[in-house]
């Protein structure tokens, strides 16, 4: 088959686990390229859009007969931004990811596959993403394997959202022990969205990491 994986920020985390992805369906004698822009796709069998942060037209979908995105909810609960983030804030450790067909409508498509990533409680942002990327892999791997097995079921139910994160949302209450929001903690992103709070009328920032 011809394969493509689409990643659209060249500075995504995800980009070292697209190569190792890469590599592993060419180990399955599959023709795979990975770009970095919708404007490079191709005809082609599957292209997995994993990490893309903008809206693929549906002449970009039109190009390959499957195009597949992995969405850390069950949904249709969950639909929109950083949904890992916002479970694991609310002390959820059993994740649903769900393999989905894109369709023109965010995060509406019918879904192939639908798999449960458990997390043990202590892990914090760097682990909780390497942990969510291999789950992504082993089901992208999963869909090139048996697609031809797999049929589309259509998401029914309540949907729910997520909104997007923004700095608000890193704000913590310097009143409250960590012990108490040590999931917020788990979610910080040291480098690029650290947490921060408001004392004595000055801004404070705080990075955590683990032995």
């Amino acid at each position: 088959m011809k394969i493509q994986i689409l990643t659209d920020n060249i500075k995504s985390w995800f980009i070292p686990f697209g190569h190792i992805l890469k590599k592993k369906i060419e180990n399955r004698n599959h023709e795979v390229s990975y770009i970095f822009d919708k404007s490079d796709l191709i005809h082609g069998d599957i292209c997995f859009l994993l990490s893309c942060s903008r809206i693929i037209e549906s002449n970009y979908l039109k190009l390959n007969t499957h195009n597949i995105v992995v969405h850390a909810s069950d949904l249709p609960q969950g639909k929109g931004f950083a949904p890992l983030q916002w479970q694991i804030l609310a002390g959820v450790n059993e994740i649903t990811l769900t393999l989905f067909e894109v369709v023109e409508k965010v995060d509406a498509g019918p879904y192939y596959l639908k798999e449960v990533l458990k997390f043990n409680g202590t892990e914090l942002y760097n682990e909780l993403r390497e942990k969510l990327a291999q789950k992504i892999i082993d089901m992208c791997l999963n869909f090139v394997d048996n697609r031809n097995k797999l049929n589309p079921i259509f998401q029914t139910g309540n949907e729910s959202y997520y909104q997007k994160r923004t700095v608000k949302d890193d704000q913590i209450d310097p009143l409250k022990s960590i012990a108490e929001q040590f999931d917020h903690f788990r979610i910080a992103d040291n480098d690029n969205y650290p947490l921060w709070f408001i004392h004595r009328g000055r801004k404070y920032f705080l990075k955590i990491y683990g032995e």
